[in-house]
């Protein structure tokens, strides 16, 4: 071997050395760079069977009354007979709506930060007030399983896909707030969230560990779940009940799997017009707790 080799030879080992140390150093931060999963998407035709379920004629009959109702409640002006559009309507696409994962805070490997919960369309009354109208599939097909006052699920997905339309707008129902995840970050879209996180929000890391801190204790099967305290989707728990077990819940029994405790209160003033549209009795209307 030459001098000029052997020299040659020495720098290139010293070479690959750095850049194995380079890497081991780098391991940990690449490691937590790792994409985070994502949530189920619905298929295309499943969105179609939603908005179609939220448009059909029953729904939109349910919805005058249910604004009827709400608007008898809240003491606001009738609408004369015969206004244009006097009748409730549906305004703009059926988005899907995703909520805290329990999996999530319990800290299950490669759990989503969220999952889909159901699908909602924005209804329109004649004076301008909204609602939201939950869709989620029952058997076969898409029905409406809920009514609830304002338009949160959908005017929170349009702020969040103006602002990254690859990002997951996504619900922490506990306290009400709002988020978009964008890769390993989670910012605030209100300002519950931004309580919560801060303006500029946190890691996805740092989330879990927040939430874990703050319902890891609450899960389904946990001491709190099994004093009755838990509430969430699904059956169980008789609409108005007067005792005192904390949460209620906000709906039908469609929407299945575990759920965290969510603090919204419910109504089950306009129940019976749900009713109408051959759903389960457990069905309730949430009023959205007020800002």
């Amino acid at each position: 071997m030459t001098k000029r080799t052997a020299v040659r030879t020495v720098v290139r080992a010293a070479a690959t050395g750095t850049l194995a140390t380079a890497f081991i150093g780098l391991a940990p931060h690449l490691a937590l760079a790792a994409p985070v999963p994502a949530p189920q998407v619905p298929a295309r035709a499943s969105v179609a069977a939603a908005h179609e379920a939220a448009t059909a004629p029953a729904t939109l009959d349910t919805l005058t009354r249910f604004f009827a109702a709400d608007r008898k409640r809240s003491g606001a002006r009738a609408v004369a007979p015969g206004t244009p559009q006097a009748a409730a309507h549906i305004e703009g696409g059926t988005v899907p709506v995703y909520g805290l994962s329990p999996d999530f805070v319990r800290g299950k490997a490669k759990a989503p930060v969220a999952r889909l919960e159901f699908l909602a369309s924005k209804a329109v009354a004649a004076d301008g007030r909204t609602a939201s109208v939950w869709t989620a599939r029952q058997g076969a097909a898409w029905k409406v399983v809920n009514i609830a006052a304002g338009d949160d699920e959908t005017r929170y997905a349009a702020a969040g896909t103006a602002r990254d339309a690859d990002g997951t707008v996504f619900h922490e129902p506990q306290i009400d707030a709002w988020y978009l995840q964008r890769g390993d970050r989670i910012e605030p879209l209100d300002a519950d969230a931004r309580k919560a996180v801060g303006a500029h929000g946190t890691t996805v890391a740092a989330y879990q560990k927040r939430v874990a801190k703050a319902y890891g204790d609450k899960l389904p099967g946990s001491a709190y779940d099994k004093r009755g305290m838990a509430g969430g989707y699904g059956p169980g728990t008789a609409p108005g009940a007067k005792e005192d077990r904390g949460p209620q819940p906000v709906a039908a029994s469609a929407l299945e799997g575990d759920s965290l405790p969510v603090t919204a209160a419910t109504t089950v003033a306009g129940a019976a017009a749900l009713v109408a549209l051959g759903l389960s009795g457990t069905a309730v209307l949430r009023r959205r707790r007020s800002r």
